[in-house]
């Protein structure tokens, strides 16, 4: 569409939103309160594809309803996954559970239940501590160059330290091949 939208184009665009916006919110049981935010996603979809209407190809109302429907169902798909993942009524962890004498929902949630390990983020804080352990207890045993060797590979690659001058590159893979093997020895295996 290369021409500026007229009143009546206008009313018409607003007109095809509303309704397919009201349909969304009957059809999913939403509450009043989202209708003007799904009508607002819905009109800047439109928007920014209105370049793409072709007056030959058909009316600009049918162009519209097209769109609308076609992203009111990407909408409609985000909000069925949301209540999937997270029931149909969103809980705050604020909220007292009943008959548990005032603990909240985020007291009575094991740390294995909560975000970070749905996220997969490690919860278990006695294995964190004990991988630390045995980090440091394994690098207690590594001579101090294959320390120093170690410190440096956190931050470059052995090509980079082959060219700094620190060996050969086929000198220092042998070395980290020890010293996997030496970390090996004493319990700590490959992440």
């Amino acid at each position: 569409m290369s021409h500026a939208i007229s009143a009546a184009e206008l009313k018409l665009l607003l007109f095809e939103a509303d309704a397919q916006a009201r349909r969304l919110t009957c059809r999913l049981r939403l509450p009043r309160a989202e209708l003007d935010d799904i009508r607002q996603d819905l009109l800047v979809d439109l928007i920014a594809r209105l370049p793409a209407f072709d007056p030959e190809r058909g009316s600009l109302g049918a162009f519209a309803g097209l769109v609308l429907r076609n992203y009111a169902t990407r909408i409609a798909a985000k909000i069925r996954r949301e209540r999937e993942a997270f029931g149909a009524v969103p809980v705050s962890l604020d909220e007292e559970e009943p008959g548990r004498d005032g603990g909240t929902r985020g007291e009575l949630t094991a740390e294995e239940d909560g975000l970070s390990a749905w996220l997969g983020q490690p919860v278990d804080a006695f294995a964190t501590v004990e991988r630390r352990l045995d980090t440091e207890r394994g690098l207690g045993a590594l001579e101090r160059r294959d320390g120093a060797l170690c410190a440096a590979l956190a931050h470059t690659t052995v090509e980079s330290l082959a060219a700094q001058g620190r060996g050969s590159r086929s000198s220092l893979y042998r070395r980290l091949k020890d010293i996997r093997l030496v970390l090996m020895a004493h319990g700590l295996e490959a992440a």
